[in-house]
């Protein structure tokens, strides 16, 4: 798989751009703030329909645009398919496959695989549980674009489910005498047990199936300075780690049973796949607060590749894309990254400084700048 040709319209800084890509390594140059990340930012809006910069999409328009568009045709397995989103702040975006309307915009997920490994991925290690479940989310629509449902229903059953504890928080609060009415919240705990076993299988079965990859890729980038290793910390008490979805129904049921008076003391959902985290270790530590930077870039690094590595094992050939990643790396680091990405389908790199670029990538550069990107050699 590979992207032949990407194309905006009023995505961040462009008001109009069109790039030629090539299988192989191709090298974005430009200086800070020219727009290469934007570019690639767009491939991963393709893949993911977020951003990995920012939550919301208002920013992914152009000052004084409505709305920006993306194209991007994909060659695979001797076929090409063109991908267009319009994002509309605000309302629902339009998708089209292959120039037919497509019923939702999910419906272009599995168009494009793509992993992407940026420096904000330092907050894998770092951040939040939110950004761990992002990652494992992703990587798990990635593998099997079903899940992208799966996710959506859940988010929306935990919606409902906190606005309906949250208005009885609040009527309570205003001195109301029932407190708010409770009477449908078995219902969505029904929902949310369904939807949420499905999710909760996922992660483990991805989790399962990923941790080999993470303990390799991380002692690969490395040098064998440490064990990476991770583990799914679910937000409920789980006999067997590989439960099927009913067993997992019904744990999470009692799960909210008996937490319902915190949750309606709190006014939040308190159990569920949102509440969980994915535990990082290098050796017998957590990572998060006790690896060092250079240790905490390597274990980042590692999930991305691990995620590369898992979904090339599947027999998907995904994208990789390095964003302004060498720079950070020492000359030890550069090389043996390189030489784990040498061999991708397609891999996309960006940097400010050609030089940072270990000779074994040198493929198809492209200078970047003054809203325009042009081949250079």
């Amino acid at each position: 798989m590979y992207v032949r040709r990407l194309e905006l319209v009023d995505f961040r800084s462009y008001e109009r751009v069109a790039v030629d890509l090539e299988p192989g390594p191709n090298v974005l140059v430009g200086a800070n703030g020219t727009g290469k990340t934007n570019l690639v930012e767009a491939l991963g809006y393709v893949a993911t329909l977020g951003s990995h910069r920012v939550a919301t999409d208002a920013p992914l328009v152009r000052l004084g645009a409505t709305s920006a568009v993306i194209r991007c045709a994909v060659a695979h397995d001797g076929r090409e398919l063109l991908v267009e989103l319009e994002i509309v702040p605000g309302k629902a975006n339009r998708a089209r496959l292959g120039r037919s309307p497509a019923r939702r915009a999910r419906d272009v997920l599995g168009a494009l695989r793509m992993v992407l490994f940026a420096p904000e991925d330092l907050e894998l290690v770092r951040g939040d549980p939110a950004e761990r479940r992002r990652y494992l989310d992703d990587l798990l629509v990635s593998r099997q674009p079903r899940y992208a449902g799966v996710r959506a229903d859940y988010e929306r059953v935990v919606k409902q489910r906190n606005a309906l504890l949250r208005t009885a928080y609040l009527a309570r609060k205003t001195g109301g005498s029932r407190g708010g009415d409770l009477s449908t919240l078995a219902v969505w705990d029904t929902h949310l047990a369904r939807h949420g076993a499905e999710l909760l299988a996922g992660r483990l079965e991805l989790v399962a199936a990923l941790g080999p990859h993470v303990t390799k890729a991380y002692d690969a980038v490395a040098a064998g300075k440490g064990a990476a290793g991770i583990t799914y910390r679910p937000s409920v008490e789980l006999t067997d780690p590989v439960a099927d979805r009913a067993a997992l129904a019904e744990t999470l049921l009692a799960a909210l049973a008996e937490s319902r008076s915190a949750e309606v003391e709190r006014g939040t959902t308190l159990v569920g796949p949102h509440r969980d985290d994915l535990a990082l270790t290098l050796g017998p530590l957590p990572a998060k607060g006790y690896a060092s930077h250079g240790e905490s870039w390597s274990f980042a690094l590692a999930l991305r590749l691990a995620g590369y590595d898992l979904l090339r094992s599947d027999g998907i050939e995904p994208v990789l894309v390095l964003d302004d990643v060498f720079a950070e790396l020492d000359a030890g680091r550069r090389e043996r990254l390189a030489g784990l990405v040498g061999g991708a389908s397609q891999l996309l790199v960006t940097c400010a400084v050609d030089d940072d670029v270990p000779t074994g990538l040198h493929g198809v550069r492209y200078q970047v700048g003054d809203g325009e990107v042009r081949r250079a050699g």
